[in-house]
């Protein structure tokens, strides 16, 4: 019997637990996953589609089959819920917000939160997303070396400030930017797949832990104050006055605290994701010259030296593909976690209730089953015909089904017109021999990237 011949309700009495590496007693597979989580990750494609393991105590099975992530996150979503080991990560920071809530709660919120997120309001950003990047670019004399992720990090950041807050970031004093600055710190320093430090709860008197509660104290207390200063205001375009006047059916707005959590999740998520998007955007066309060539000719040719804006980005059909392929080689939300609300069969095993589920998207989407040479950068294999046999939920970076990224079209746009923006103005030379990464909360450059920029 074939993974798609496999009934959806296929009762999971006696049917085996999946396979996986050798799990050691008192410690599972803790040690090798910290030693190395790439190669622990490529070690578990030996044992087919549905791999289960052990780390820090806590039951996994990773999923490496487009139809397996499909059933968790679109056929079968109410059998999964968000994973103990994930709210418990997020839970300090990102308390109750749409990545961490559930149920009746989640639903109310993200209908609430949605009209943010409309097309026509989107395209008021596109002006600011598109000035800023060129205030940026503009920045650099001619030959000077920058460090790109810190760049765009400082970039997506102050978008961000003013679409959340209607705020810049780049005064002295800005403490939400100070604030943002130390929690994504912090983060990723708790988060680093292959430190120890991921593994113990914050309560831990760690210098990390003492960093991070120190940060999200800062953090708060600058929400607090913007919620107090702009509860009275009148309806505004950033996504704190939406917020503010949003209300559910019964006409009951948002807590303070809910608005806090809400805002939490899209500040933090919503500039480091985008911000390495883009850097891999960048670091890859440096490296590709004959891409970097065909991109300087679709530029000039659609845009014709103006600034691009939302109308525009229709016509650029590579710079698309371009970010299309960059997000499928290099997903800065590399993995889905789930936890499965029952016991399930998948693929002829049960995964029992409880068991954390990955669904890894730096694997699945680089997976020669899939992707022909999956290693290379081709942002020409996006074809119409690749992709209507491409299977669903075989490139899935905003993850899928009714929980997927709301903010996907607001990223969209912002790494499309902010490449468009950048690329129309400078070429860069890379400093960086080879991409080292590692697993955080996003999957990052081990080492700053270091870029020349040339004027065009």
């Amino acid at each position: 019997m074939t993974t798609s011949e496999i009934p959806p309700t296929e009762r999971s009495d006696d049917r085996p637990l999946p396979p996986g590496p050798t799990s050691y007693p008192g410690v599972g597979n803790t040690i090798g996953f910290l030693r190395d989580p790439f190669a622990f990750y490529d070690g578990l494609r030996e044992y087919g589609d549905v791999v289960s393991y052990s780390v820090a105590g806590e039951d996994f099975c990773t999923l490496l089959h487009p139809e397996h992530v499909e059933r968790v996150l679109v056929t079968e979503e109410s059998k999964f819920g968000k994973s103990e080991f994930i709210r418990e990560a997020g839970e300090k920071f990102i308390g109750n917000g749409l990545f961490a809530s559930e149920g009746e709660f989640w639903r109310r919120q993200r209908t609430m939160i949605q009209p943010a997120f409309y097309r026509e309001r989107i395209g008021t950003y596109a002006e600011p997303m598109v000035a800023f990047a060129a205030e940026t670019a503009d920045s650099w004399d001619d030959g000077e070396t920058i460090r790109l992720q810190e760049v765009m990090k400082r970039l997506t950041l102050r978008i961000l400030a003013a679409a959340l807050f209607d705020q810049d970031v780049r005064g002295a004093d800005s403490s939400i930017r100070d604030a943002a600055r130390g929690i994504a710190r912090a983060i990723n320093e708790k988060s680093d797949a292959g430190s120890v430090d991921s593994l113990l709860p914050d309560w831990v008197p760690t210098a990390t832990n003492r960093r991070y509660r120190r940060a999200i104290t800062r953090f708060d207390e600058a929400v607090e104050r913007l919620i107090e200063e702009r509860r009275d205001e009148p309806p505004g375009d950033d996504f704190l006055s939406i917020l503010l006047h949003a209300t559910d059916d019964r006409g009951e707005g948002m807590s303070d605290e809910a608005l806090r959590d809400e805002l939490a999740t899209f500040l933090f998520a919503g500039h480091e994701t985008t911000a390495l998007a883009l850097t891999y955007c960048l670091y890859l066309l440096s490296n590709h010259p004959r891409v970097r060539r065909k991109l300087n000719d679709e530029l000039d040719t659609v845009l014709d030296g103006d600034a691009p804006t939302m109308a525009d980005l229709r016509a650029l059909d590579y710079t698309d593909k371009i970010v299309t392929e960059a997000l499928r080689r290099y997903p800065p939300a590399y993995v889905v976690f789930r936890e499965a609300t029952e016991d399930v069969v998948l693929g002829g095993y049960t995964i029992p209730e409880g068991t954390s589920l990955t669904l890894p998207q730096f694997v699945i989407q680089n997976d020669d089953r899939w992707f022909d040479d999956p290693e290379t950068f081709d942002p020409d294999r996006w074809t119409s015909e690749m992709k209507a046999d491409l299977p669903d939920y075989a490139y899935f970076p905003f993850g899928g089904g009714p929980r997927h990224c709301i903010g996907m079209r607001f990223a969209n746009a912002e790494i499309r017109l902010v490449l468009a923006t950048i690329a129309q103005r400078v070429e860069f030379d890379c400093s960086t021999d080879e991409l080292d990464l590692r697993m955080g909360t996003t999957l990052e450059p081990t080492n700053p990237i270091e870029m020349t920029a040339k004027t065009r």
